[in-house]
């Protein structure tokens, strides 16, 4: 209880300190009725979700990241102008101080708000905030295929121009648009890949938070067949069960869910690719994060049936299951697929020119293409989205790459 009061608290002030930039702007008062009116909601809003709101577990419910989400929103938007206000309020501060102390009249008195500060202040915060409001409207359905052509020297030669489509962390339980979905599904099928490898995450929590979306799924088809392995959402491990048994039933009840979609799950395990006389060995491991994250993953276990010599494609959910083991693995993986984080969903991003999210500062390899001795990774930014439930900057990404054969010079 007491911390529902110290939040109220602290955001009722935030609130009316934004008030104050308000009213210095404009004298029409049903600007700032319009705006204690958006606050409260968002406030009530949030304390009913998660007080008295359902779903428990450390993921949030469709009506709980909603909630978060516009909290967030108002928070940034009020952060943002009070950091203008505060430092005008300093300076009022000091000048009244000054007149006191040395002024004719030895009084003190504040100066007036200056209204052109209050407009930029406001002008500034409406950026971030209607960029947020964005990415919880459109942004988390803006899907984008990205592609890239990667070059080997060993690469089996009937395999020169092979086609990978890579998606990762559905994260099902989070989907609110059925048409957006269909629009991404079908976005992925037009790509007419060789193969299709999913990366993770299927569910937030459950199983059934699939069920709505399995048939959708099952349509995505590529002509070598597709291919998954879990994400640490799959394993249930964020939500309390009555028992351990039901826990374990969901799990299985997911591994057969996605076979009846056509994927075949790799569990610690590899499948060969083939054409002709040549084959690609595809290796695929359960989750393997660092910190607390689940280590379900046995690289070795996962490779012990196939040759030092053979050109590999590992699919492992976390890029620091790479980063850690990976790359320091007596075989040589020249490819390795990845997902988990996102991207944070929250970023900028320009081509050629910037790639920034706040996540850099927990994984290195976070977004995108990178290579570390003579071997390579992909970090997809995921296909849903979890807790706020929106994207900036970073968009719901598809993975297309074409294997290339390196031209002898």
């Amino acid at each position: 209880m007491i911390r529902w009061v110290l939040f109220v608290i602290g955001y009722v002030a935030l609130s009316f300190y934004v008030l104050q930039a308000l009213k210095t702007i404009t004298k029409q008062p049903w600007w700032s009725w319009i705006y204690i009116a958006i606050s409260m909601v968002v406030m009530i809003n949030f304390i009913y979700q998660f007080s008295i709101g359902e779903e428990t577990g450390r993921v949030l419910s469709i009506p709980k990241s909603y909630a978060f989400g516009f909290l967030l929103t108002m928070l940034t938007f009020n952060i943002i102008t009070i950091l203008f206000l505060f430092s005008e309020d300093m300076y009022r501060l000091i000048s009244g101080l000054y007149q006191k102390l040395f002024g004719e009249e030895k009084q003190f008195g504040l100066p007036a708000r200056r209204r052109f500060l209050s407009l930029i202040a406001l002008g500034i915060a409406a950026v971030p905030f209607g960029a947020l409001l964005y990415g919880m409207y459109k942004g988390k359905y803006n899907f984008k295929v990205l592609k890239y052509d990667l070059e080997f020297d060993d690469l089996p030669d009937s395999f020169d121009g092979y086609q990978i489509t890579q998606i990762s962390d559905i994260h099902s339980g989070s989907f609110d648009d059925r048409k957006m979905i269909e629009y991404g599904v079908n976005l992925i099928n037009k790509q007419k890949s060789d193969v299709l490898l999913f990366t993770g995450d299927m569910v937030n929590n459950m199983t059934s938070e699939m069920l709505p979306w399995a048939d959708l799924f099952s349509t995505l088809e590529a002509k070598d067949g597709k291919f998954s392995v879990l994400g640490n959402h799959d394993y249930g491990d964020y939500i309390p069960w009555d028992t351990e048994e039901l826990k374990h039933q969901n799990l299985e009840d997911l591994k057969t869910l996605q076979k009846e979609m056509g994927f075949d799950l790799l569990l610690n395990e590899h499948r060969y690719l083939q054409k002709g006389d040549d084959k690609i060995a595809l290796v695929g491991v359960e989750n393997w994060g660092k910190g607390g994250f689940k280590k379900a993953g046995d690289l070795k276990k996962a490779a012990s049936k196939i040759n030092a010599d053979d050109f590999k494609i590992l699919m492992s959910h976390d890029p620091s299951h790479w980063e850690m083991e990976v790359i320091q693995d007596a075989y040589h993986y020249h490819l390795t697929l990845s997902g988990h984080t996102h991207g944070m969903q929250f970023g900028i991003e320009i081509p050629g020119w910037i790639k920034w999210s706040p996540v850099k500062w927990r994984y290195p390899y976070w977004a995108g293409i990178y290579k570390e001795m003579g071997q390579f990774i992909n970090v997809n930014r995921g296909f849903g989205f979890l807790g706020y439930p929106g994207r900036v900057g970073i968009w719901p990404e598809i993975t297309v790459i074409t294997l290339k054969k390196k031209a002898l010079t």
